[in-house]
Formats: structure tokens, C-alpha cells, sequence
């Protein structure tokens, strides 16, 4: 092989199809994103209609795109398909653990990760603190909705006649913490927030600031929080944990394919 072949080879292997790959996805981002006609597509993407069509073609004939003449193109079947099986495979354990490892080592204050189990708050993970603090909570644990903060975070998207009937329910048997009126009330300062504060109800002497986990719908599908001991947990400090901790949460949530950054209800 001469000189000249070797480097045409190397260019369509290597840079060559980098660019056309990338290529590709941008026609594919730009369908997602309204550009329906050829037109449309070689407009947005500033390519010569021949080259829009080639790379429109391959991506129908691979079931990338889907294409009515009349219509024009639309996402196709095989998205759905790889969709799917990324939704399966991104185990919300794994996805969170490097995350939470960090926002453990930031703050030197337990970090927990928990979902929804029926009317309980499901523990999954627990990264410890530094802090010489012992908290009682366990991976596996299942705690009440209304007095954790994770359980609140994990409520934030509930009606509120849910959150009035898991107060009533955990409460049936030990005095609350907390006034229901004063309760209902902050809940509705958390969604308003899109984070959820326990201020010593669940554990005494123990605050946390907890954040939801949405799923590429937007839906959330777990919760995590940090806590501490309330000489460390001020009213000042859960504040500016908020932030920290919400944005822990939503990197967590863009990892599961959530493009919203944040939910106010």
C-alpha cells in the first residue's frame, strides 16, 4: 500500500468516520428536536441537502430514524429499543454511588440513598461521614415517609392528601414531632424548594437535608440525603447544604437520562 492509500485509509477510519458518526447523532438530536423535513435538517445542521440525505438515509436503513414522505422524519423504533434497555441497565445504586462518595467526602456527614417502597422510605446505600456520629440507619432499613427527610423528598410529587394520610398513619401511635398544621406547611415550602429538611423528627439530635432523584420522565425514583448531628446540622448550615445536595441530586438524576434541572410544584 502507497503513502497516499494509507493515509485516505487512515482518514476514513479514523477522524473521517469520528466526524461522520457525530454527524450522524447530530441529525438525530436535531429530528428530537423538531426538524422534520430535509430542509429543516440541512438548515439546522448547515450541511448540503445531499450529504443531510445520505446521512438521514443510513440512520432509516438502520432504524435510527423512521421516514413518511408526507410527514417527513420522526425518531425511530431502534431509539425506543436501546432506550429501554438503558433504562434497565442504569442501576440507581451504581449510577449514584460515585456521587454520593463525593458529596460524603464535601460535607464529612453520612450520605444516604432510598426509593419508595410502598409507604415507606427503602435505604439502599449509606456512605458514613467523618464526623465521630453514629446514626442508626441501615442499608435495607425501611423508614416512615412523613418524619425523614428522604421520605419527604421521595413525597415531593404526591398529592398533598397523601402526605396528610402518611402523617396521620405514622403518627397513630407516638406523638408527632411536629404540629400537622406546621408540617403541611413546610412540605409546601419543600416542593416550592424541591429539597426536604428532618429537623429532629425522626431521630433525635440527628437533622438532614434530602433532595429527589428524577428518571428520564422527569418522575422521581429516589431520594438522597445528607445527615449529621444537629450541633453540626444549623439552621444556616441545612441551607447551604441545599445547594450542594440538590445539585448532587440532579447530576445523579441527568445520569438516569432526566434533562430537567429543576421541578417546582
Amino acid at each position: 500500500m502507497d503513502g497516499t492509500m494509507e493515509r485516505e485509509t487512515k482518514t476514513n477510519t479514523g477522524v473521517g468516520g469520528s466526524q461522520t458518526l457525530m454527524r450522524g447523532l447530530d441529525v438525530i438530536e436535531a429530528v428530537a428536536a423538531g426538524a422534520i423535513t430535509l430542509q429543516q435538517l440541512s438548515d439546522t445542521l448547515e450541511l448540503t441537502r445531499s450529504t443531510t440525505h445520505r446521512l438521514a438515509a443510513s440512520l432509516v436503513e438502520r432504524g435510527y430514524l423512521g421516514f413518511t414522505p408526507r410527514s417527513g422524519y420522526r425518531l425511530g423504533p431502534k431509539l425506543l429499543e436501546l432506550g429501554h434497555l438503558a433504562q434497565e441497565q442504569a442501576d440507581i445504586v451504581q449510577v449514584a454511588r460515585p456521587h454520593l462518595e463525593e458529596l460524603a467526602q464535601s460535607t464529612e456527614d453520612t450520605v444516604h440513598l432510598g426509593i419508595l417502597d410502598g409507604d415507606l422510605a427503602l435505604y439502599l446505600d449509606k456512605m458514613p461521614g467523618k464526623r465521630r456520629i453514629t446514626i442508626s440507619s441501615r442499608v435495607g432499613d425501611r423508614q416512615p415517609l412523613s418524619s425523614t427527610g428522604l421520605g419527604k423528598a421521595l413525597m415531593l410529587d404526591h398529592p398533598p392528601a397523601y402526605w396528610d394520610e402518611r402523617f396521620a398513619a405514622e403518627h397513630a401511635d407516638r406523638a408527632p414531632h411536629v404540629d400537622h398544621a406546621v408540617w403541611r406547611e413546610r412540605m409546601v415550602g419543600y416542593v416550592a424548594a424541591g429539597r426536604a429538611f428532618d429537623l429532629e423528627e425522626n431521630e433525635d439530635q440527628i437533622r438532614c437535608v434530602a433532595a429527589p432523584i428524577r428518571d428520564a420522565r422527569g418522575r422521581i425514583v429516589g431520594a438522597i440525603s445528607v445527615s449529621s448531628a444537629a450541633q453540626y446540622m444549623s439552621d444556616g448550615r441545612l441551607h447551604d447544604l441545599s445547594e450542594s445536595v440538590t445539585q448532587t441530586a440532579q447530576a445523579i438524576s441527568r445520569d438516569l437520562g432526566c434533562t430537567i434541572t429543576n421541578k417546582e410544584g
